[in-house]
């Protein structure tokens, strides 16, 4: 298993909005509904070997691409305070490969972090998922909300 990985199953290993799990590289895949996928990677935003973002991608089975989105690691879980004194100000969290390392740098995120990305990602999943057979019936959604079908 490699870092990408390790860290992929962090935040969607115990997810069970998504099925059909498979983690293939640095890649994670999974079923949102029976005709979407989703891939997810950590990617770069112009610095070589500097991961400051994940990317989903939504794949239709039959049609491809759906839509992408990128988003920063500092956008979800903003700058960090580190005990290092090179970084006064906070660091913006980012994985970074140095020769054949690969890790975090500098700051680890949490469980609050990691709760954080995922619940993010899944606000954006959630957009693309069927409604849920509880909506249909009550016609309302989880904040009470009327919701009307045409």
């Amino acid at each position: 298993m490699n870092y990408f990985e390790q860290e992929l199953r962090r935040l969607f290993g115990n997810d069970a909005n998504i099925t059909d799990k498979k983690f293939v590289g640095r890649a994670f895949f999974g079923k949102l509904t029976d005709n979407l996928r989703v891939r997810v990677e950590f990617v770069t935003l112009g610095t070589a070997d500097h991961y400051e973002a994940i990317k989903a991608t939504i794949i239709n089975r039959n049609d491809g691409p759906v839509d992408a989105l990128a988003l920063r690691l500092s956008d979800l879980v903003g700058k960090k305070m580190v005990s290092n004194p090179n970084f006064k100000d906070g660091i913006a969290p980012y994985i970074w490969k140095y020769g054949d390392k690969i890790e975090w740098y500098v700051y680890k995120p949490t469980k609050e972090d990691y709760d954080q990305i995922s619940g993010a990602l899944n606000d954006y999943f959630n957009v693309f998922r069927e409604p849920t057979q509880e909506m249909e019936q009550s016609g309302q959604n989880e904040s009470g909300l009327t919701i009307q079908c045409m």
